[in-house]
């Protein structure tokens, strides 16, 4: 007789995917409600909703898994956990954002090519200054380096999130009395 329990079958990567997949659509509701509304994300709200979203997601996964498991979750596992979170979700949200700019919204990398453009003539950069500057960020507003770059960003991002988050959530299995 042989039984499987959910605390049995809990591991950082099951409770890591679960979440990550659960960020990766919130990811995806939060990109498309600021971009149909014609806001952007890399500033105020849209930028800090985006960390409160991930310290909310990464403190939720250490606490389903503590709860559904056998209580304990030691620093490590948090991390784990983590990393899981931050791979699945960055890679939803990233091919979905590349299939969103290269077949539904092809001006998107211009709209945020003018923004930078402003940004500078804001900050009083010369001419030649942004020019320089945009040869360099041109390299970088391709769908394909947007795919790489959000993954690889997202999963160190969400990384840092949860060794925040890890230390106020873990709760290491007590050492044995001798």
């Amino acid at each position: 007789m042989t039984e499987t329990t959910e605390t049995q079958d809990l591991t950082t990567r099951s409770t890591g995917i679960r979440y990550g997949v659960i960020y990766g659509v919130i990811g995806i509701v939060y990109f498309l409600i600021f971009n149909l509304a014609d806001l952007d994300m890399s500033k105020g709200i849209g930028k800090y909703g985006t960390w409160l979203i991930g310290f909310v997601i990464v403190f939720l996964a250490h606490k389903y898994f503590k709860e559904n498991g056998n209580g304990f979750m030691s620093y490590g596992q948090g991390v784990g956990i983590s990393f899981w979170i931050g791979l699945i979700c960055s890679v939803l949200s990233s091919v979905f954002t590349f299939i969103y700019i290269k077949f539904v919204d092809s001006g998107f990398i211009t709209k945020m090519r003018e923004t930078a453009i402003a940004d500078m003539e804001a900050k009083g950069q010369s001419e030649e200054q942004i020019e320089m500057a945009m040869k360099f960020v041109d390299m970088f507003m391709s769908p394909g380096a947007m795919l790489a770059f959000g993954i690889i960003f997202g999963i160190i991002g969400t990384i840092i999130v949860g060794l925040l988050v890890s230390i106020v959530t873990q709760k290491p299995r007590p050492e044995p009395a001798i």
